[in-house]
């Protein structure tokens, strides 16, 4: 059952901080995000580097290199680049608006239902909609009037149409929103993450932003309020909205990408910082060996945290969700080839690994612009999810991390660890060649054991070496789970 607070939140730091994490969303593990909205007309961005991997490579004008297909407004302002040459050869230089009219054409071919349907099957809990991105491009029909763009909305509802569609198949629905970036206020082009950092609007865009926001909860009651990059308000009306938030949704959640606009924020508003900023950066970026993706920085109040395209390599106190796409982009991108997405197994592993340490796993969707369409990859991964998840969900859903998260078999095969209850759970990933499983320096005090689908399974204690004996050959798999309950 999930645990709700009854306690009326105070938009105060310690009465926000004292409010426990909904039980929920702690036992979910699994979620959908959307990326869907006008980018997904010209669908278009480089494919030959991550999100990471550009700002190293590229950074003097990496915002507008990255292989996110949803910043196409922003790149397509930049000279020089793939995606300006792209938008001038393809689409004769016309303006991003002109995207707006096949979009509204495409919704015609939408199912709501549908896409919900096939969520469901992937074993997703809950869904996060984008409902409006960096372009400022709304998913509904909104009452608060954009000063700089008018009916820059759509008029079918899509956000509601498709929480009721989530809703009716007894998964969470959640909402996206653009808070620190919205370039219909702020047009100018972005080239560095300075660039990109001091561009947040202020003035208006506060008001703005703040109304969209309580908008979108009071009409959706939504389970989850996932906002992107910062919050243009100060601290104090930051902690009002979240107060609101919770008394009117008492097992809501708040992500941590809601830095608000402090004075070292509002900084990178000058160029001379901005510019200080991305030395610093691009030195920083030039001597890394690292991989990956971003990890956003600590905030005083958040429900979980956010990495994306990347994780945490040891068990978190505090909850924590990885979000990806299935290829280097969030948003559908033409360019993206097979090769472009990442394998199954890698994206499941990264479920998997995820709840060891106390994470869950976001994973994007990005449909197509001119139907509503999810693309062929797409949806074979969406259902290789739901396959395994259908026998081993168990192992996942309300599970929490043991005391160690990984190991290593004998073998070479990766393992990792869930418990639920008084069971242990030992998730192997790929598929032993025989039925003797040794797992090293691991210890496991439990009685004898079985897989998930019956077979018995003999666990014996060796030193640091955890002998497990299944009653049959494992058949090839991505993964592969045995409990055991645990005599502690």
């Amino acid at each position: 059952m999930t645990k709700v607070s009854t306690t009326k939140i105070a938009p105060t730091l310690g009465s926000l901080n004292a409010r426990p994490l909904p039980q929920w969303f702690d036992d979910a593990k699994f979620g959908i995000f959307i990326h869907w909205g006008m980018f997904a007309i010209p669908a278009y961005a480089e494919t030959n580097n991550n999100i990471y991997e550009t700002f190293r490579n590229e950074y003097d004008t990496a915002v507008a290199r990255t292989p996110y297909s949803e910043w196409y407004a922003n790149a397509i302002k930049v000279p020089g680049t793939p995606a300006y040459e792209h938008h001038q050869k393809v689409h004769k230089g016309a303006p991003y608006s002109s995207f707006k009219q096949p979009f509204i054409d495409g919704l015609e071919q939408w199912d709501p239902a549908d896409w919900a349907a096939k969520f469901k099957q992937s074993g997703a809990q809950y869904v996060v909609l984008v409902t409006k991105h960096h372009d400022g491009f709304c998913l509904w029909p909104s009452d608060v009037k954009n000063p700089h763009a008018d009916d820059w909305f759509t008029q079918r509802d899509i956000v509601g149409e498709l929480a009721d569609a989530v809703r009716t198949q007894g998964m969470r629905f959640g909402i996206y929103y653009s808070g620190g970036i919205d370039w219909t206020f702020n047009p100018e082009p972005l080239k560095t993450f300075g660039d990109f950092m001091g561009s947040m609007p202020h003035g208006e865009y506060e008001e703005y932003a703040t109304a969209q926001v309580r908008e979108l909860m009071e009409r959706y009651e939504p389970s989850i309020l996932w906002n992107d990059i910062s919050w243009p308000t100060s601290q104090g009306s930051l902690f009002k909205l979240f107060a609101d938030f919770y008394n009117a949704v008492p097992d809501g959640v708040v992500n941590d990408r809601w830095v608000h606009a402090a004075w070292y924020m509002k900084l990178l508003r000058r160029k001379t910082v901005r510019r200080l900023v991305d030395w610093l950066i691009k030195r920083s970026l030039k001597n890394s060996e690292k991989e990956g993706g971003i990890i956003p920085p600590v905030i005083p109040h958040s429900d979980f945290r956010t990495p994306e395209y990347t994780s945490f390599d040891k068990i978190q106190k505090k909850k924590w969700e990885a979000t990806r796409g299935m290829s280097h982009s969030f948003g559908f991108n033409q360019n993206d080839t097979l090769d472009d997405y990442e394998t199954p197994e890698k994206l499941l592993l990264g479920l998997i690994d995820a709840v060891s340490k106390n994470g869950n796993l976001l994973l994007n969707v990005g449909p197509r612009g001119v139907d509503g369409s999810i693309p062929e990859p797409q949806l074979d991964r969406l259902a290789f999810f739901g396959d395994w998840l259908s026998a081993n969900g168990d192992a996942i859903y309300g599970a929490r991390p043991w005391h160690k998260a990984e190991a290593e078999t004998a073998c070479g095969l990766e393992v990792r660890f869930t418990v639920k209850g008084d069971y242990l759970n030992v998730i192997v990933i790929g598929t032993p060649a025989s039925e003797e499983v040794q797992l090293l320096d691991t210890v496991i005090d439990a009685a004898n054991g079985e897989t998930l689908d019956g077979a018995p399974v003999v666990l014996e204690q060796q030193g640091k070496i955890c002998c497990l004996r299944v009653a049959r050959s494992f058949a090839e798999g991505p993964a592969h789970t045995m409990k055991f309950k645990l005599n502690s």
